[in-house]
């Protein structure tokens, strides 16, 4: 009964009546008031991300410009990817991936806002921090107690979200990937991800993001080329598989074999729940990592982080579409990571496909428990102070272990419903602030096009020369 109870309040968050047209409609509509900036300013959102890496060295902030998206990269990247995406083209078809790409499309536009808010409002904290986020620029922006409701709101969804999501699934997925494979016991597989958890927790934001920058390229460059290899060994079924993406997204698919069926609804519905759940576009997660940066304005991390967005859906995601589309083995009735895995042993020779995917979801999975518990220390952080910071990481690399032992098919459902409540308060304080980002945004721009240039203004001294407001302590 309690799981039917969790399963209709999913169906009814991430229904076509609630999340879908909000986070479709927020990025529509951050994407107009920004003219396209995920379009006009994406070469150089990547020049400066990945070129620049160095740039606002000198600012004050905890993180590079590079740590930051590698960090919100660690925590993105991760079991989405690979069982999010299957399970979409199960439940939804092959046109769920034009979806995908579509709410990305989007969600780039949220992305960069949420990073700008994240940055323009972040404040330091007892310690000498940069802390920011949802949980304080809604808050800081928004006036009156409605404001102060969003952004509690938010850091209470935001850290049962990191116990769920951001760990007990994601050590899990580890856990069971071991053991598939490679025959490990998930009890010996939950102490070594806790002790690994808890060895780089302690050392806060800046160890994890030494870890997460050196971790996340290797691991996104080795499964974008092992599917490319897929791709490249199956070309012929390229160009089938994009035409029934398309067609597939307007017009649903039969039931074939073993698959359930979808009508367009469906390709719909969950193509963009499951492809927030992969880049959390709109969810406000992504904002409070950029908030640590060190950058010498809003606009310009909120460019970076922008193309965060772009490489998990557009990039990652994709690999894994096209490789299941691809080998066709979408239509046998398989799900999640199992899908997955059929897909790249069907289009590798050997059992080479199973041993990619598994090593893929292992290094996904744990980078996805290090980002996720950065962003659950500063809402703990927000609610109760930096006092309780410390126990939260102990705790944290506790849950760990347990999330890897134990089945865990209610708590699935229930991060399902957390992020989504993440994402109802921080879309709404989008909406009411898109004439701050526009307005800001388009002032910035006019003054720096290319972004090669230096500005003078720093986003934690000096900002009130742009805003006439000054950044909080």
């Amino acid at each position: 009964m309690f799981d039917e109870i969790l399963n209709d309040i999913s169906g009814i968050v991430w229904g076509p009546f609630v999340l879908i047209p909000l986070l479709f409609g927020t990025g529509l509509w951050l994407t107009l008031r920004l003219g396209f900036v995920q379009v006009r300013k994406l070469g150089p959102a990547l020049r400066l991300a990945f070129v620049n890496r160095h740039d606002g060295a000198t600012e004050q902030g905890d993180v590079s410009h590079y740590q930051a998206l590698a960090t919100a990269l660690a925590a993105t990247v991760g079991v989405g990817n690979i069982a999010g995406v299957a399970t979409a083209i199960h439940l939804g078809g092959p046109g769920a991936v034009f979806w995908m790409w579509l709410s990305a499309f989007f969600g780039m536009a949220a992305k960069y806002s949420e990073a700008f808010m994240g940055v323009r409002f972040r404040t330091i904290d007892d310690r000498g921090e940069v802390s920011g986020g949802p949980q304080y620029y809604l808050k800081k922006a928004i006036p009156n107690g409605f404001g102060t409701f969003l952004s509690l709101f938010f850091a209470i969804a935001a850290v049962v979200a990191s116990f769920g999501i951001g760990n007990m699934t994601q050590s899990n997925s580890v856990a069971a990937a071991m053991h598939d494979t490679f025959g490990v016991d998930p009890m010996i597989v939950g102490i070594v991800l806790a002790v690994a958890t808890a060895i780089v927790l302690l050392g806060g934001i800046k160890s994890i993001a030494n870890v997460t920058s050196a971790m996340v390229p290797l691991m996104i460059v080795f499964y974008v080329v092992a599917g490319l290899v897929v791709l490249g060994l199956n070309w012929q079924g390229i160009a089938p598989a994009f035409a029934q993406i398309f067609s597939d997204a307007f017009t649903g698919t039969a039931a074939v074999g073993g698959f359930a069926g979808s009508v367009m609804a469906q390709a719909i519905q969950f193509g963009i729940a499951r492809g927030i759940f992969s880049n959390e576009s709109g969810m406000g997660s992504a904002a409070i990592v950029a908030a640590a940066a060190k950058t010498k304005h809003p606009v310009r991390q909120g460019l970076v982080s922008m193309t965060q967005t772009f490489i998990d859906t557009m990039i990652v995601v994709s690999i894994t579409g096209l490789v299941i589309v691809t080998t066709g083995v979408w239509k046998e009735g398989e799900t999640g990571s199992v899908l997955t895995a059929q897909g790249f042993s069907t289009g590798l020779p050997g059992t080479w496909g199973g041993v990619i995917v598994a090593i893929g979801l292992i290094f996904f999975a744990y980078s996805t428990v290090l980002g996720w518990a950065y962003y659950g220390e500063r809402n703990v952080e927000r609610l109760f102070g930096t006092k309780l910071v410390i126990p939260y990481r102990v705790l944290f690399s506790i849950i760990v272990f347990f999330g890897a032992t134990m089945n865990l098919s209610t708590v699935w459902t229930f991060s399902d419903i957390a992020n989504g409540l993440m994402a109802l308060p921080n879309l709404v304080g989008l909406l009411i602030c898109s004439g701050l980002i526009a307005r800001e945004t388009r002032a910035y721009l006019q003054a720096d096009p290319t972004l090669q240039n230096e500005p003078s203004v720093s986003t934690l001294h000096g900002i009130e020369e742009l805003t006439g407001t000054q950044p909080q302590r």
